[in-house]
């Protein structure tokens, strides 16, 4: 099987050697030096000034302690001035830990102290929860200044009691900077929990290098260069541009992934070397301003998880966006009946799926950004560059899958990162012979397109039947009574496990006995006898992580605790 690549673009890339995240910074800063790096409200950087906060940040951290190699946590909304620090961090030699935020003091303590963190840059309306959480051997608290995306809390007067300034950052002595290797580590990513416990994924400046370039790329059409001072940049492939591509140096997006989370991290560097604008929104999610940013920022690329996407459809009151080019999509599939909802709202743009893990630094597969060859409907895409994909066996692991048939999906390519820290047994399972084992189920196609079934940990057996609860979601999700869906299994003495579906009606519809009953006839219709949903509950939204990932570990808690409310 060789898998499709976009038209015009070589089957293999040509990666920057010895290349790093500062690297990527660098080179858009002289290539783009004008042009609008990040809009906060009605405070902007462009691509030079960013680099110049990024580089002043650096020297203001190394003037307060830190070294190479020190881990430098990350616990801000999302603003600007995230995207600032995280650049100074790396081109101080540091590495980065972003933190959710929203976590609680004892899990925010836990995780600081299990990546051995040096110092912190949070904001105000963080801050409390690092202060209840400890700053016992930290050489260094600072908080960044509010913005428009990430106010202060109310009655907040200047910036936390305690901290450092952080225009004592920004004005330390101008001292070289060290040289960063690309082997040196980038990032400790938590992994996002859905699963059970977070864990401190290794993440090298060359995987982030290398997934950048694959992502960035393969959605451009074009390669990347570098230039006399070995800043990285792209050059334009002519024959490779559609009609739904924004070359280098054009193109604006909003930023609403959280920016602690890999596809929010790694974005950060995608529109970089894109040369992209990026808008920063923070705070709660708005459906209704966010599709008014889109008409009034000029918005090409939407980004978001299905969840996001349905709130759109839902805010949108019939109106059509056409000049969003390209809708990215990540955390799950997106049903047939949300694809022909998107392409009335946005009625110019292709619909690009795609997939990842935090252990495969971002990404691995997405669609192609062409009208005229669209992806199957319900695939995350194809491997992206230099990637290789392989459907096994999930118990005879050594046995690799034929086309159509489901399995454990394992993945293989330069974006493949190092390892849990400190779980040397869980990364010796989950890291094999070069190979990452993802967990994750899928079929391929005959021309390599991946369907992601679902999580093997959530596919169930009734009567001996292996069942895939993606399957029926995309059944239920078709139904029009029904919003969201998401399926679990659940234990059963009598036949192993069934299949429960969690359902969120749309406001027409009126849940109760007579809805479920219809819903499951309606699926029943469609299936084999073993693979019919046997119960349904109705409830107000479902749990979702941050990245917009159903929890279903919390769906299996609340099945067991009889709470469905």
């Amino acid at each position: 099987m060789h898998p499709r690549k976009p038209k015009g673009m070589p089957t293999s890339l040509d990666y920057p050697q010895d290349a790093t995240i500062g690297d990527i910074l660098a080179g858009s800063a002289r290539r783009y030096p004008r042009r609008v790096a990040l809009r906060d409200g009605e405070d902007t950087l462009t691509y030079a000034e960013l680099h110049d906060r990024a580089h002043r940040v650096a020297q203001g951290l190394r003037a307060h302690g830190i070294a190479p190699g020190d881990v430098v946590a990350l616990h801000q909304p999302n603003s600007l001035w995230f995207t600032v620090t995280y650049y100074g961090v790396l081109l101080a030699g540091a590495t980065v830990t972003p933190v959710n935020p929203a976590l609680p003091p004892a899990a925010l303590r836990e995780q600081l102290a299990e990546v051995a963190t040096r110092a912190v840059l949070t904001h105000p309306a963080t801050e409390p929860a690092l202060r209840a959480a400890g700053t016992d051997g930290l050489v260094l608290v600072a908080a960044v200044p509010p913005t428009r995306a990430a106010p202060a809390p109310a009655g907040a007067d200047g910036p936390p009691p305690g901290t450092t300034p952080f225009e004592d950052l920004l004005t330390a002595p101008d001292t070289p900077l060290p040289a960063v290797s690309p082997e040196a580590l980038a990032h400790l990513s938590f992994t996002g929990g859905t699963t059970g416990r977070s864990k401190a994924v290794m993440v090298r400046h060359r995987h982030v290098v290398a997934n950048v370039v694959q992502f960035t790329c393969w959605r451009t059409g074009a390669l990347p260069a570098r230039d006399e001072h070995g800043g990285v940049h792209l050059e334009a492939v002519p024959s490779a541009r559609t009609a739904t591509m924004t070359g280098p140096g054009s193109g604006t997006g909003i930023a609403v992934a959280p920016l602690f989370h890999a596809m929010g991290l790694i974005s950060q560097t995608n529109n970089v070397l894109a040369g992209q604008t990026a808008i920063l929104t923070g705070g709660r999610f708005d459906p209704v301003r966010y599709l008014s940013l889109v008409a009034e920022r000029h918005v090409t690329h939407v980004t978001g998880s299905p969840a996001l996407l349905h709130a759109l459809i839902a805010a949108s009151d019939g109106r059509c966006y056409p000049e969003v080019v390209t809708v990215n999509s990540g955390a799950a599939p997106i049903d047939t009946t949300t694809s022909a909802a998107l392409a009335r709202l946005f009625p110019n743009a292709s619909v690009v799926e795609g997939y990842g893990l935090t252990e495969a630094t971002m990404g691995l597969v997405t669609g192609l950004v062409d009208p005229e060859d669209p992806v199957p409907v319900g695939s995350a895409g194809l491997p992206v560059f230099d990637t290789e994909i392989e459907i096994r066996d999930p118990v005879d692991t050594g046995r690799v899958l034929p086309a159509g048939e489901t399995g454990e999906l394992w993945a293989r390519g330069p974006q493949v990162t190092s390892g849990y820290l400190g779980h040397p047994e869980l990364t010796a399972q989950q890291y094999v012979d070069g190979w990452l084992r993802t967990g994750d189920l899928a079929h391929q196609d005959e021309r390599g397109h991946v369907f992601i079934v679902g999580r093997a940990k959530d596919m169930l057996i009734y009567k001996g039947y292996n069942v895939y609860p993606g399957r029926l979601e995309e059944l239920l999700a078709a139904h029009p009574d029904v919003d969201q869906v998401s399926v679990i299994g659940a234990p059963s003495p009598s036949v192993g496990e069934i299949p429960v579906a969690y359902v969120v009606p749309r406001p027409s519809a009126v849940p109760g006995p007579d809805l479920a009953r219809r819903l499951m006839d309606h699926v029943a219709e469609r299936v084999a006898p073993y693979q019919k949903v046997r119960e349904i509950h109705f409830v107000g939204d479902l749990p979702t992580s941050a990245a917009g990932k159903i929890l279903k570990t919390e769906l299996r808690r609340l099945h067991r605790s009889g709470d469905a409310a």
